[in-house]
């Protein structure tokens, strides 16, 4: 008789356990995944910097912005103007110049190659941010650049990280 009082408590314990695991994994099954940080340096009446904004946030960016233009912050990362355009921002440890899309901002998070970051050189129409009802669905072709720091020099160099045509 001692061994089924002593059962009852076990197989409650069990039951116990198994909910306590199950309630416990839900929330991590539910939860959204956390939003990645972005800091965003332009200038404060640029409308197409706002409407790059909006895209990386709506692609799991929380984004956070200075409205103090971006030429400063642009030399103090180290990259040329030649490469440059209306809003610099960093992403962990990377830069980002420009109408970068988000899915090549998760690319490179997700690679992880050793480079300063990316940039796309001016404002190309099509990229997100100049792409509004403004520019009719126009999209011209254009190239996000890997950047990387050259070793014998302070300088830069780049190459093709994804091509838009």
């Amino acid at each position: 008789m001692s061994s089924k009082k002593s059962l009852l408590p076990r197989r409650q314990l069990m039951v116990g356990i198994a909910a306590s695991i199950a309630l416990t994994a839900i929330p991590a099954l539910t939860s959204t995944p956390a939003k990645i940080a972005v800091e965003v340096w332009k200038d404060p009446n640029c409308g197409c910097c706002g409407d790059w904004i909006k895209h990386m946030e709506d692609n799991g960016f929380a984004v956070t912005a200075h409205d103090s233009g971006n030429t400063a912050m642009r030399a103090k990362l180290g990259l040329p103007a030649r490469l440059g355009s209306c809003h610099t921002a960093l992403v962990g440890s990377y830069l980002l110049e420009g109408h970068v899309p988000a899915s090549d901002v998760h690319k490179l998070l997700k690679q992880k190659p050793k480079a300063l970051g990316l940039t796309v050189p001016g404002m190309p129409v099509g990229s997100p941010g100049m792409d509004g009802p403004d520019y009719g669905g126009r999209k011209d072709p254009y190239e996000v650049l890997l950047v990387t720091r050259n070793l014998m020099n302070s300088d830069v160099s780049t190459s093709v990280f994804t091509s838009y045509r």
